[in-house]
């Protein structure tokens, strides 16, 4: 089982606020980490990807109240970028070969990755946020991707400046 399996207990978290009554809900994604490729867990909510992480140390709680947390653990999402989780995937579905720059495909074949579900929650903000470093093409309705390298290293280079 997942480290966030357990539900029903009671955890602490610290995370960006969004919404001052305190009433969030989101979704936890497994994805694949960008860079690892291993399943990484994100928490999706409000259009904005939140990359989860937890702390635990050896002797340790927390006092929610009237509630103890026992075993200290300390879970920590973080704004995260979401071109940088679906480059991987968005090379990947260009099937480039050497000089050829690849094939335009549609949003949801790109987000189709088996054992990864939660891709296919990204796909309004994949459609938004990818059109920066894609060359896209739109036929009817339906709008086609391709990632675009020099687009990549210019959104790249903008990121580290």
């Amino acid at each position: 089982m997942a480290w966030w399996g357990d539900a029903d207990e009671t955890r602490v978290l610290i995370a960006p606020d969004h919404d001052t009554n305190g009433n969030v809900s989101g979704n936890v994604l497994s994805l694949r980490h960008p860079k690892t490729g291993n399943k990484a867990c994100y928490l999706y909510f409000d259009e904005e990807l939140l990359e989860l992480h937890w702390f635990k140390q050896s002797y340790g709680s927390w006092f929610l109240g009237d509630y103890v947390c026992e075993d200290g653990r300390l879970y920590t999402a973080t704004p995260v970028d979401p071109v940088f989780i679906l480059l991987p995937i968005f090379d990947e579905a260009r099937m480039k070969k050497k000089d050829d720059p690849g094939k335009f495909r549609q949003l949801d074949e790109i987000l189709y990755v088996q054992g990864y579900e939660g891709y296919q929650q990204l796909a309004s903000i994949a459609e938004k946020s990818m059109q920066i470093v894609c060359d896209f093409k739109e036929v009817g309705s339906t709008k086609f991707f391709r990632l675009n390298d020099s687009m990549v290293l210019r959104w790249l280079s903008y990121k580290v400046s």
